[in-house]
């Protein structure tokens, strides 16, 4: 399993009902319910995709994800994930908005536009960059849109959002191995995650401690 899913599989508590949007294959869907015990749903776009969570045995519902979202009612669920999907998404704010309606907590995580190697590349060769986090050329790219952990930080205390938990970490795309960032996060992690919550910016100790500040 990609090691930012390990880390959000390690915030899901034992039993709790959760929402995995975007799932893919249903890797932490399984995990999770294999492990702890999860009343897990998925929402996936693609078609053969969520026949391999089926066939895994996993309760996955094929569609747009504002669309299905908007369907659930209030606090449906313990935690809603929505990971390395944040940056494909059309109205993040409105999304998010609806992701704290359906869900008591909600998990995010995205590739770190911030990262020194994207920097770097943009500065030596004045073009958009391509890394093995973020591996496609402008024309390509599923991503509409580049964040950066400080922007997400700095949207949170706009959204009057509560930043429960942060970290960034340093792994290549798609990979299981990885480590925590805890030094200038916004320049040296690839991909931040976020576990979030509605009512004031209201910031607590993270998984394997805090952050400082910095570029």
């Amino acid at each position: 399993m990609r090691f930012d899913l390990q880390i959000i599989a390690s915030w899901i508590e034992p039993g709790a009902r959760v929402l995995d949007l975007g799932c893919g294959e249903g890797n932490l869907l399984y995990y999770l319910k294999e492990t702890k015990g999860v009343r897990g749903t998925g929402i996936e776009t693609r078609e053969d995709k969520v026949a391999q969570c089926i066939a895994s045995g996993l309760s996955v519902l094929q569609g747009d994800l504002n669309t299905e979202v908007a369907d659930y009612p209030d606090q449906a669920f313990d935690y809603v994930i929505l990971s390395q999907t944040l940056q494909q998404v059309y109205e993040p704010a409105v999304l998010i908005a609806e992701l704290l309606r359906v869900g008591r907590r909600v998990i995010v995580s995205f590739p770190n536009f911030g990262h020194w190697r994207n920097r770097l590349q943009l500065l030596v060769s004045g073009r958009a960059p391509v890394s093995e986090h973020l591996p496609y050329e402008w024309y390509d790219t599923p991503n509409i849109r580049v964040i950066t952990i400080r922007d997400f930080k700095r949207f949170a205390v706009g959204m009057g959002i509560r930043v429960l938990k942060e970290v960034a970490i340093n792994t290549h795309h798609h990979k299981e191995q990885g480590h925590i960032v805890h030094f200038l996060a916004n320049l040296r992690g690839t991909y931040g995650i976020f576990l979030i919550g509605s009512g004031g910016a209201r910031r607590e100790k993270g998984f394997g401690g805090g952050w400082r500040h910095g570029s």
